[in-house]
């Protein structure tokens, strides 16, 4: 089964593939030609998935999947929650959400937080979302190289290693995006 992604971002894409395994080829927007930014303008995590899914099926009648991801931090009332890539500015700068993320937080106690990914899947015209949550606390400086995002600062529940620390197979044991693409890939295997 080939279905699009609809998102150029590699680290993703990377880890996307290690989830879904060998039964579908992905194809990211820089392989249909889709250079452009999606926008992604709507007040809530569910709604930016959708509409990213839909500008890509609208534009090439693919089935096609998108996701949204927010970091909700408990002391910050949920922020940066679906403001999490553009919180420190437009320029998605991973590097200034995080030191605004442990600005705005300072010495607060406690520090549980939680990330959510919700994706949107068109397929055969139809529309469906699918979920994962994990929890966990933010650590008062960073650690670890791998990953992208907020992960050198969230470390989930049960674990003495950030999200940055592990490898890539450790973290999609327990991470947001594995739980909900373990939703996605058991519908798309039983709908095949």
């Amino acid at each position: 089964m080939t279905l699009v992604f609809a998102s150029n971002n590699e680290h993703k894409i990377k880890e996307i593939n290690s989830l879904l395994g060998s039964s579908f080829k992905l194809l990211s927007l820089h392989d249909i030609n889709i250079n452009e930014d999606i926008p992604e303008e709507e007040p809530t995590i569910e709604g930016n998935a959708l509409s990213k899914a839909r500008f890509v099926y609208n534009l090439t009648g693919r089935d096609v999947f998108a996701d949204d991801t927010g970091l909700e931090i408990n002391s910050l009332n949920g922020l940066p929650g679906v403001h999490s890539a553009r919180f420190a500015g437009e320029n998605k700068d991973s590097s200034a959400n995080i030191e605004k993320v442990l600005s705005m937080l300072g010495d607060t106690e406690p520090r549980e937080a939680r990330f959510r990914t919700v994706i949107a899947l068109i397929i055969k015209k139809k529309e469906y979302l699918f979920e994962g949550i994990v929890t966990g606390t933010i650590t008062y400086v960073k650690s670890g190289v791998e990953g992208f995002g907020y992960d050198p600062i969230f470390m989930p529940d049960g674990k003495h290693s950030t999200f940055a620390e592990m490898e890539l197979a450790e973290k999609n044991t327990v991470s947001h995006r594995a739980r909900a693409f373990e939703k996605l890939r058991e519908f798309l295997l039983n709908c095949q």
